[in-house]
């Protein structure tokens, strides 16, 4: 199946021919649909605080921040912002003026870029030569979302990488005053990030009283996959060589895997606000990590009681039952031990209140246990249980990935492997199979112990177009 020429290039990049044999088989088999019991919901897979139980929660997190403990905000950071800019790419190719061309240039002035823009630009000049400067003369159509200003501020503005720095600093920083930050980037624009990063980050640290501790890392070689043709086969490019793809962001597991942390925070790039409408996420951010280390300390303690065999096992099957969402298929001490001993996760969930999509699910696994998972529509068959989802995941995750020993857990032997998908894309004109790995908060984290909980629309401000800035979330 492999030229010797073929595992060279496999060499190059750390992909076993063995692991390269097993994508492609993916290509021929496809994936088994997932054995989906129901949509998560308000008391069955989803939890809401009352008021006294949130001021609880939030207490147990600044409790624990006073211990030594490192915590990690993690920002996955590498995906370009070309996609913000679709509409104006169009423009500038057929120069046709679409309703979302008039409200950009309606709303100009409101952008955060825009005295740059004026700037490289000048005043009073033709709409494609504005949009030009903005796309190739300011690079925002090749940069990634991070280094894009957003927001304005009297003191000038500011991108999505430092609102996270902000936000590091409101609610992760530990009893040291320190905020560990970590970003994972393209190789392309880590030195812009570095650049960036670096020219403020003095700045914050005076205003809010801490020290910064960021670092940086690129999604690997190791984790990009195969190509195929139609048939399966090893997609060639005109060159005859293979063709390798980025594995999407469930790549990242491996970069999560890596840090030395207890608890990491994980929220997507361009889920920030100003700092007038930070509160709503610093508090509920508070109260994930609070949930997650509360509930974490209980089976930390019923491990411990199991490895002295004091444990009382019906208390543990309630705790897996009420406060894990987890149903076992039978509840004897090593079914119990091997779930409680797992990488735990908290997850925010939305209301939804649009077109219901990919969310929270209850899961019927090969072995029998239920227990909730993050889909995405692909890989929901029945599209009957997508209406009944009654909130959807804006990727607002507070991580434990030690185990009740201190050890950081091997991340990647909790992936499910089967829940990858297959996507169709092309190369010089010709059609092929794209492989996607199990995205970073699904198939990735498919076998954690995870736990919804219903948080505000306040705190989900997602930028997919460059129209959403002039929303008033961001302005």
């Amino acid at each position: 199946m492999f030229t010797q020429n073929d595992l060279s290039q496999l060499s190059e990049r750390g992909i076993s021919e063995a692991k390269a044999t097993a994508q492609l088989d993916c290509f021929r088999t496809g994936f088994p649909a997932l054995n989906i019991v129901s949509a998560s919901a308000l008391g069955k897979g989803i939890m809401k605080p009352s008021k006294a139980e949130e001021e609880s929660y939030l207490s147990d997190w600044d409790a624990y921040l006073q211990g030594d403990h490192t915590i990690l905000k993690f920002v996955p950071a590498s995906g370009a912002a070309s996609r913000m800019f679709k509409d104006l790419f169009e423009f500038l190719e057929t120069g046709k003026e679409t309703p979302f061309i008039e409200k950009f240039f309606d709303g100009i002035e409101h952008f955060a870029f825009f005295p740059e823009l004026v700037h490289q630009a000048g005043v009073d000049t033709e709409r494609t030569k504005v949009v030009d400067v903005l796309l190739n003369g300011m690079h925002y159509g090749q940069l990634p979302k991070g280094l894009l200003l957003f927001h304005s501020y009297p003191d000038g503005s500011r991108t999505p990488a430092l609102e996270h720095m902000v936000e590091g600093a409101l609610y992760a920083q530990n009893a040291k005053k320190e905020v560990n930050l970590h970003f994972t980037v393209s190789h392309e624009h880590l030195a812009l990030f570095e650049q960036h990063i670096g020219a403020h980050a003095r700045t914050y640290e005076n205003k809010y009283g801490v020290r910064y501790n960021i670092s940086f890392s690129e999604q690997k070689p190791s984790t990009d996959t195969l190509a195929a043709d139609k048939n399966g086969e090893p997609f060639r490019t005109k060159e005859g060589k293979l063709l390798f793809r980025p594995g999407g962001h469930g790549a990242l597991i491996e970069n999560l895997g890596e840090q030395e942390a207890d608890i990491v925070f994980i929220k997507n790039i361009d889920n920030v606000v100003p700092d007038r409408l930070k509160d709503p996420t610093v508090r509920y951010k508070r109260l994930l990590a609070g949930i997650l280390v509360n509930k974490q300390a209980k089976a930390f303690r019923y491990l411990r009681e199991l490895d002295l065999g004091m444990a009382n096992l019906k208390e543990i099957k309630a705790f897996l039952n009420d406060e894990l969402s987890v149903e076992l298929p039978k509840y004897d001490s090593e079914s119990m031990r091997a779930v409680l001993n797992r990488p735990i996760r908290v997850c925010g969930m939305v209301k939804n209140e649009g077109e219901p999509g990919g969310g929270p699910f209850l899961v019927q696994e090969a072995d029998g246990r239920i227990q909730n998972q993050i889909l995405e529509s692909s890989q929901i068959a029945d599209k009957k249980l997508m209406a009944k989802a009654t909130h959807f995941n804006p990727v607002d995750l507070v991580c434990g990935i030690r185990d009740y020993k201190g050890q950081r857990f091997d991340l990647p032997k909790y992936v499910d492997p089967k829940t990858g998908f297959i996507s169709q894309k092309s190369k010089d004109g010709k059609e092929l199979q794209a492989l996607e790995l199990p995205g970073l908060w699904n198939g990735a984290m498919a076998n954690w112990n995870t736990i919804f909980v219903e948080v505000p629309i306040e705190t989900f401000n997602p930028v997919k177009t460059v129209n959403d800035l002039l929303r008033e979330q961001h302005q």
